[in-house]
């Protein structure tokens, strides 16, 4: 399956935008896929994106059906998982190496990841980065490892969707109940309006953003 692939960047990495994004596009590329840049684009952004609006960026994007995967990060990479946890539809797992990666296509099945950005990142981080996603498109999500196990882990995946469903309130009435400005703030960019809503498939979710 073809998949459009959100990527999303916080304000201290943000100068790192355009080598991450050539080696996902690289990776997504050769698999067919698309990759959708939301920024931030460079450290001088208006926007100042914080891990916790990458967690709403994510959540718009995949509910919405603008994108069908998300790769976001941080310095760390554990605030902006956190975060994208937090919010409806958002399962993501941190991922610091080509095994995180494969190893959480295969037995999470998730569709969102977040990485370490600052940490480990000198001579030869776009390796890292090349052999990440590289792994991450590797083989159709889902098919489990090792292979005794796939049966389990497949079933695992499919109760922890239905504990999300109950656990979790639809996206437009927690974007409703959020503090607006937090919501303008992270919408706030022309490019955000370029790629989100000819693409958005929530015809309530987008006119609540238009409103602010």
């Amino acid at each position: 399956m073809n998949m459009k692939i959100a990527l999303i960047l916080e304000n201290s990495q943000a100068g790192k935008n355009k080598i991450i994004f050539e080696e996902l596009n690289r990776a997504a590329k050769a698999h067919g896929h698309e990759v959708l840049n939301f920024g931030m684009y460079t450290a001088e952004d208006k926007r100042c994106l914080t891990y916790v609006m990458n967690g709403l960026l994510a959540s718009l994007v995949l509910n919405c059906k603008v994108a069908d995967f998300v790769v976001t990060g941080c310095g760390t990479g554990e605030g902006a998982c956190v975060a994208c946890n937090a919010f409806p539809g958002v399962q993501c797992g941190h991922v610091t190496s080509p095994v995180d990666a494969y190893l959480f296509t295969q037995v999470n099945a998730g569709n969102a990841i977040s990485l370490p950005y600052a940490q480990n990142f000198g001579w030869g981080g776009e390796l890292n980065l090349r052999y990440t996603f590289e792994k991450l498109f590797a083989a159709p999500f889902g098919g489990g490892y090792p292979p005794e196990r796939v049966e389990a882990e497949q079933r695992n995946k499919k109760i922890l969707d239905g504990v999300k469903e109950i656990t979790q309130r639809p996206l437009i009435e927690v974007l409703k109940g959020l503090d607006r400005d937090f919501v303008k703030n992270t919408i706030d960019d022309p490019k955000f309006a370029e790629l989100f809503y000819p693409n958005c498939q929530d015809e309530e979710i987008a006119a609540f953003l238009k409103s602010l």
